[in-house]
């Protein structure tokens, strides 16, 4: 083998053994699933079974015609609707993709940070209902002018969400107590807050409330202003969603700040020797989660004029945290992810109206991230090469200590 065939085998090696790699195939395999789901509860698939052996094309081809039809409508709800009488209409349902999905990948910033620093933040709902809570506020109960009133109630937003992350942070370094647990136990709070709170005109009941809990919508001078105009609902936070992405990365791959958090994240007791301050790290990674997810709540509390109800959270927590898992905590990765799930949310009525359970979705995602984090599995399936052990923790500590250690 030459050299030139030598280097290019090893680039394919490389390649193949890869993160990226893998994450796409999870992601094929993931609609595989999906697409297994619908063929088998298909009626005109099951009664071809009857005769399968004397007429096999007839099974076939309804196996076909529902997979067709099923990712068919989800990319004309997601994407493109080739049957729309204008051109607005046909772009409505990527707008649509691109509006469901801002909040999405804000969110899975802030678990995939946590994730990095080896903390595993299921609380992303009820930090999200207390940015919702604070966003809220700000925007119905204060007078403000236009666009100081939209960023006075976003950050609010980001510091609600925040003081809850650092809650759980606090807890984690000062008595032990494991953040998952924390978290879960803080969602149900959060809550349950949100709604005493929607019980009171004093702080978000609206004045019209018929019993059912309900928020003001916001003031106008606080929402988001729409992006393309009043044809779409796409909004300024997606924008916003996009600036969040540049934050993270350069916050985890090019600060000081994001190199002391990844290095607690491999290995704590190393990053103590070094001279960082474990405890209080936990406490900033939990609130700088928060805080992504801070952003999220600012896009759903300001995105729309309606008021805010107990399911206004919209499961943003939870899928935040498929959406880190499957974008590997990269900031290029959860934009993807949050893009390929926001796709999901608005193809969903499509799919339900020829008939596919919008359900299957939920199904792909699940199969997504099994595979994702069953990368051995991936590997056997495809024969893919394995990668290659590098000392991550050895490398961050050298480079640590070239830059002379804790400041």
């Amino acid at each position: 083998m030459s050299e030139k065939d030598a280097r290019f085998s090893q680039a394919m090696k490389e390649i193949l053994a890869g993160g990226f790699t893998r994450t796409i195939l999870a992601v094929l395999l993931g609609f595989l699933v999906g697409a297994v789901f619908m063929i088998g509860s298909n009626k005109e698939f099951l009664e071809s079974l009857g005769y399968f052996f004397s007429r096999p094309g007839d099974a076939f081809a309804a196996a076909w015609n529902v997979v067709s039809a099923g990712y068919g409508a989800l990319f004309k709800g997601a994407i493109y609707n080739a049957d729309a009488d204008t051109l607005e209409k046909a772009l409505r349902p990527l707008t649509e993709t691109l509006r469901l999905g801002a909040p999405l990948i804000a969110a899975g910033l802030g678990i995939g940070l946590a994730f990095r620093v080896g903390l595993f933040n299921i609380g992303g709902t009820g930090q999200l209902i207390f940015g919702m809570i604070f966003a809220t506020f700000v925007a119905t109960r204060m007078d403000l002018p236009f666009l100081i009133h939209m960023i006075v109630a976003m950050i609010a937003g980001v510091f609600g969400a925040s003081l809850m992350g650092a809650l759980v942070g606090y807890l984690k370094a000062r008595t032990g107590a494991h953040e998952v647990i924390l978290t879960i136990m803080l969602n149900y709070v959060a809550l349950s807050v949100f709604t005493f709170l929607m019980r009171d005109p004093l702080l978000l009941q609206a004045e019209d409330s018929a019993g059912n809990p309900k928020a003001d919508p916001p003031a106008a001078t606080a929402m988001l202003p729409k992006l393309l105009g009043d044809e779409y609902a796409l909004h300024w936070g997606l924008v916003i969603a996009l600036i969040s992405v540049v934050v993270y990365w350069w916050l985890m791959e090019r600060s000081t700040v994001g190199f002391r958090l990844r290095m607690v994240g491999f290995n704590p007791d190393a990053a103590k020797t070094a001279g960082i301050s474990v405890d209080r790290t936990y406490i900033l990674a939990m609130g700088l989660s928060a805080s992504f997810v801070g952003v999220a709540a600012g896009n759903q509390a300001l995105g729309v004029n309606i008021g805010m109800t107990p399911s206004s959270h919209a499961n943003i927590g939870f899928d935040a945290i498929t959406v880190a898992l499957l974008g590997g905590s990269s900031a290029p990765g959860v934009l993807l992810a949050g893009l390929l799930f926001g796709a999901f949310k608005a193809g969903a009525p499509s799919m339900q109206v020829i008939g596919v359970s919008p359900e299957v979705l939920g199904i792909v995602q699940g199969a997504i991230v099994l595979f994702i984090a069953a990368p051995p599995l991936i590997r056997a399936m495809f024969r893919l090469p394995k990668p290659q052990t590098t000392n991550a923790l050895g490398a961050i500590t050298a480079k640590w200590f070239k830059r002379g250690g804790a400041k």
